[in-house]
């Protein structure tokens, strides 16, 4: 498929007769902004018709900025050196495109490189918020959307997309964001009750050193039998109910572990069984935990920003392929569970601290890196609401990331057919995958 890029403007916010407010303001990132991943994140929809054109998606992006005016400002340094975001209205970059086929002789999207042609550039970008519109021949339409992370997470960016088709169709916007970034106020005194060094912070001179481990050595040199592939696993509801028991059966009357737990638990122990590492060798996976449940009182889910911190639960090689599935899912929910209310208040007064020594700390969130073995990350995206936007044709035929050939880095997301099943996202080294193949779908 050929994807022909046509026109490209700068949309800015519409305040529909009111007078526009300063553009001199600007917002404070918050603990949790600044410790996520400093990059821009690019999403795909597909709509079949009918699909309104795109004046009109337009003019409903424009009036919707003018609520959510994050999106349209710009990253700057305030006095102090801290990185803000001015709210100067200079506005999202969109991009109209058309495409020589029809949607069903483009279908089914794999995640390959060619997605990068259904939304702009990532790299270099001065604009906070992009989107592509392109067009098939049939009246389909693919919205391609990038945002930068640090501006907000998933859950904010998913309620925007909603309020943006909510504004498309005419309709006011409900409900509105919460934008005070200022509400995560250290204790006083503070309290470091966990530690967080080695955890959201690191150092640049202990991630060179990780790098210079052994194990990592044949893995960053590459070659020609070490392609990434990212390949796109499909779990079944009949599937995941099994797996859903199998995972729960040490648990006795207690509850059952989520699906959620059961299914990561089972690809951690596949993945590591496909990448044949040493069996004393400890991996671990990072799963994002939302705050806005966590914490006490309990936040909104209106706010708009970023409001996650990570579980790391981890094993020893040997011990996680050796013990059935249920130890793996327990390690996932005792880790997950343990990131309550206590430990994201700990993680505030540590972040906020003023100490001399924190200025030699970095967000470990990196995603430069294009290996994480023998490690995973799994960025789940199975309660987002993302199929709620409705531009006037109804829900989206397809939702789904760009391409990103991160080794181990996984992607969870409600399958299009709408029926309970998940697809999985999994970048492998190309030896890994045949082997991960295998044992995808074997429940002994």
């Amino acid at each position: 498929m050929k994807v022909c890029r046509q026109s490209t403007k700068i949309v800015k916010p519409c305040y529909e007769g009111n007078p526009p407010p300063a553009t001199s303001q600007h917002i404070c990132l918050s603990v949790f902004d600044t410790v996520t991943f400093d990059t821009h994140i690019a999403v795909i929809y597909v709509f079949k018709p009918p699909t309104p054109p795109n004046a009109t998606v337009e003019q409903g992006l424009r009036t919707v900025l003018a609520e959510y005016r994050e999106w349209a400002g710009r990253f700057a340094r305030d006095d102090e050196g801290r990185r803000v975001i001015l709210l100067n209205d200079e506005g999202v970059r969109l991009v109209e495109a058309t495409i020589d086929c029809t949607l069903a002789e483009a279908m089914p999207f794999k995640p390959s490189s060619s997605l990068l042609n259904l939304h702009p550039n990532l790299k270099g970008v001065e604009e906070l918020m992009q989107v592509q519109l392109t067009r098939f021949t049939c009246g389909s339409m693919v919205l391609g959307f990038t945002s930068h992370h640090m501006v907000a997470d998933g859950h904010s960016t998913s309620n925007f997309l909603i309020a943006w088709g909510q504004r498309t169709r005419g309709l006011e916007m409900e409900p509105l964001p919460l934008h005070d970034r200022a509400i995560f106020a250290p204790r006083d005194p503070p309290r470091f009750e966990f530690e967080h060094r080695g955890v959201e912070f690191t150092t640049n001179r202990l991630e060179e050193d990780e790098l210079r481990l052994p194990l990592f050595e044949p893995l960053l040199a590459g070659g020609n039998d070490d392609n990434i592939i990212v390949h796109k696993a499909h779990f079944t509801l009949e599937f995941l109910s099994k797996l859903k028991v199998k995972a729960s059966s040490a648990r006795g009357t207690d509850k059952p572990y989520t699906t959620f737990e059961s299914l990561v638990a089972h690809l951690w122990r596949t993945i590591t069984k496909a990448r044949r590492l040493n069996g004393f060798e400890t991996t671990h996976v990072r799963i994002s935990v939302n705050g806005r449940s966590r914490l006490r009182p309990r936040v909104p889910n209106e706010y708009f920003g970023n409001l996650v911190l990570w579980a790391f639960p981890q094993a020893r090689v040997k011990e996680l392929l050796q013990e059935p599935l249920h130890h793996a899912a327990k390690l996932i929910h005792d880790s997950i569970t343990n990131v309550n209310d206590s430990y994201f208040k700990s993680f505030i007064d540590f972040a906020s601290s003023k100490e001399e020594d924190m200025k030699d700390l970095v967000p470990t969130a990196n995603m430069s890196k294009s290996v994480l073995c023998p490690n995973i990350e799994v960025d789940s995206w199975l309660r987002f609401p993302f199929y709620d936007l409705d531009f006037g044709g109804g829900s989206p035929y397809v939702f789904m990331p760009s391409y990103f050939p991160v080794e181990g880095m996984l992607f969870l997301l409600p399958s299009f057919i709408g029926d309970g099943s998940i697809d999985a996202i999994v970048p492998l080294f190309e030896h890994s995958l045949v082997s991960f193949k295998k044992a995808c779908y074997c429940l002994d």
